[in-house]
């Protein structure tokens, strides 16, 4: 054997015990996962729906995963800037985010440039919760159902105002796509979150928005506010007597939908760590229960998966994506 031939042999033994020692290690560091706590981004403000779904849902994880999930709040531009910081995270798993129907699918149609691409830049783990859209007016206004609602908005459309938690919100996005079905332009008026919006609807100084359930039921119970309509395919339990977008003959089915996140490049085995303990999250009892009483559907614990979450990031950039294109003028 020639010294050139020797030296390439102990090259490559070399590399192979250095492969299988990063290999090892890394199976390792997965194994031990976690071994601290973790944070869970929410591109919302503290108190809105997507917040108390995730707190619940990481007040769940924790007791599976042996560890705190810590929920940090950083809100602004539809979520943008939240879920971009996460895609700028290091791939660990010890930073996830809640990402929406808005910051996924809408903000791809209302910004013309994203800090992220909803697909290549993040691994789902699954989905954590849905919830069905309300058409919510002021109190006063003169309209009890969706027919109403819309002769109204023909006889007052110019003057009519909407509100939303802000831009690429799941509120936006509602309003958004209800009106192009409704074939009407009607004022937006953003907010920096719900509380905000809800407040001045409360108030008379916007006439309707679309909102989930989360957040409009307390209101709804004191006749703060009034529901026009469902604004997905049933009538809720919670609201019997409010009949749906269907009922009035607009083909609409426009549910909220939350699911976790990490940055791509996290190791498969710790996404499905999280995903584990996501399922038995979404399982228990009480939480369902908790869920429940304010209009959130958790999912079965087998719905809880990537390919879940993938399907309907990918349905929404195909179907819902063109139309709030066509109804909206993409922002800087």
């Amino acid at each position: 054997m020639t010294p050139a031939t020797s030296w390439t042999h102990r090259l490559a033994k070399l590399s192979a015990v250095a492969v299988t020692v990063m290999a090892t290690h890394a199976v390792a560091q997965n194994a031990a996962f976690p071994s601290h706590p973790l944070s869970l981004i929410v591109p919302f403000p503290v108190g809105g729906p997507s917040d108390a779904l995730a707190r619940g849902v990481a007040r769940q994880m924790s007791e599976q995963l042996g560890q705190p999930v810590i929920i940090e709040n950083i809100a602004g531009a539809g979520g943008t800037v939240g879920l971009g910081k996460l895609a700028k995270a290091e791939p660990s798993g010890y930073t996830l985010g809640l990402g929406t129907i808005g910051t996924h699918v809408a903000n791809v149609a209302l910004y013309k440039k994203l800090p992220y691409d909803p697909l290549a830049d993040f691994k789902p783990i699954g989905l954590a919760g849905s919830a069905p859209l309300l058409l919510l007016a002021r109190a006063d206004l003169p309209a009890s159902n969706l027919k109403e609602f819309g002769a109204w908005l023909q006889r007052n459309a110019s003057k009519a105002t909407y509100g939303s938690a802000g831009v690429g919100s799941v509120s936006h996005y509602g309003c958004v796509m209800l009106l192009a079905a409704m074939k009407q332009n009607v004022t937006h008026a953003p907010y920096r979150g719900v509380a905000p919006a809800v407040s001045d609807l409360m108030g008379g100084q916007i006439d309707f928005m679309c909102d989930q359930t989360t957040t409009a039921l307390p209101q709804l119970a004191g006749g703060k506010l009034k529901a026009l309509a469902v604004l997905s395919g049933e009538r809720l339990t919670l609201l019997p007597n409010v009949g749906t977008a269907k009922e009035a003959g607009y083909v609409l089915d426009l549910r909220s939908w939350n699911a976790l996140f990490v940055p791509k490049g996290t190791p498969d085995a710790v996404v499905g760590r999280l995903r584990a303990s996501m399922e038995t999250a979404v399982a228990d009892a009480r939480l369902r229960q908790q869920m429940h009483a304010v209009g959130v559907d958790l999912p079965n614990a087998g719905d809880v998966t990537p390919a879940a979450v993938s399907r309907l990031i990918s349905n929404g950039l195909r179907d819902d994506v063109p139309a709030l294109k066509a109804k909206t003028q993409s922002l800087d």
